[in-house]
């Protein structure tokens, strides 16, 4: 099995990816980009794509999210968290306090505000690809007065020194990844999410609440929502939710029926393991759906002619 990540070695990705037992003995293929890794999946030129998706402190990673509403189809196969612990890297002798350059990933950068304005605050931050990328260019540079903040392991491969150790203002940072194919999904295990875009017929007053209301009868609990712009138009928005439960469950696969009929479209993305132990057991509503067909259905019967 190939695998496109975000490289180069090194990255949280990389170790999201090495943290499945089962993903170990793949073949990783480093990219330059998240797109990249997942316009090589699209393509077929890898058999999945490991990219993050979601971050505690800086939220949203942009380019994975924009990717799958509005790039080609892809299928979320799982879901990954891990903790967050980022550094302070330098080449080899260098002075913490004669940092004038911060290289690393923006959303890195903004997990690591505090430690900068305490520590370097006149650093001039500049963004990389990855952090793993930033460490790359220092160790190839040599520069003494430039830093890069990345993990102890792009240290080791970039023969670079740890500045500072554990720089992230929360310590309960994490990222969720994703490993993405071009199709198939995964059997429900009983603690599963369901990822979906949906595109609005029009943009009238109340049209969010309608498309809240069909999960929310349901009793279909939401674990993300956010609007990204559809690209169509100023003010054109599409919703992507992640909810809790699978579409082998009627009560999701109803809700996604109604959704599909009522609105523009739905852009489907995955019903997949979720990371984690579950906090609480979800009920299972099916029986409780065939229970209501069922009565359904036989009220129809009494319809006279």
């Amino acid at each position: 099995m190939r695998i496109a990540y975000l490289g180069p070695a090194g990255t949280f990705t990389e170790a999201a990816v090495l943290s499945q037992d089962d993903l170990r003995t793949a073949e990783l293929v480093p990219m330059g980009s998240i797109r990249d890794a997942l316009a090589a999946t699209a393509e077929g030129s890898v058999d999945a794509g490991f990219v993050p998706i979601e971050n505690a402190i800086e939220g949203t990673v942009s380019d994975t999210q924009d990717t799958l509403a509005g790039g080609a189809p892809l299928v979320i196969q799982r879901e990954v968290v891990i903790p967050v612990q980022l550094h302070l890297l330098g080449v080899p002798g260098a002075d913490l306090g004669a940092i004038t350059t911060v290289m690393s990933h923006p959303h890195a950068l903004g997990q690591c505000r505090g430690f900068l304005d305490a520590t370097i605050p006149d650093a001039v931050l500049e963004a990389t690809n990855s952090t793993a990328d930033a460490a790359r260019l220092l160790g190839a540079s040599g520069e003494p007065t430039t830093a890069a903040i990345a993990t102890s392991r792009a240290a080791e491969i970039y023969d670079l020194e740890v500045l500072a150790a554990d720089i992230e203002d929360h310590p309960d940072n994490a990222t969720r990844f994703i490993l993405v194919a071009t199709g198939g999904v995964p059997a429900p295990t009983g603690y599963d999410k369901t990822s979906v875009v949906i595109f609005q017929r029009a943009d009238t007053p109340g049209s969010l609440l309608a498309i809240l209301q069909e999960f929310a009868v349901r009793a279909i609990n939401l674990t993300h929502l956010e609007s990204r712009p559809t690209r169509k138009g100023l003010g054109d928005y599409c919703f992507l939710v992640d909810i809790e439960g699978h579409i082998a469950d009627e009560v999701v696969a109803d809700a996604l029926r109604s959704l599909k009929a009522k609105q523009h479209d739905v852009r489907f993305l995955g019903s997949y393991p979720a990371s984690g132990s579950p906090r609480q057991t979800r009920p299972d509503r099916t029986a409780d759906q065939q229970a209501a067909d069922t009565w359904m259905a036989d009220l129809k019967t009494q319809i006279q002619p």
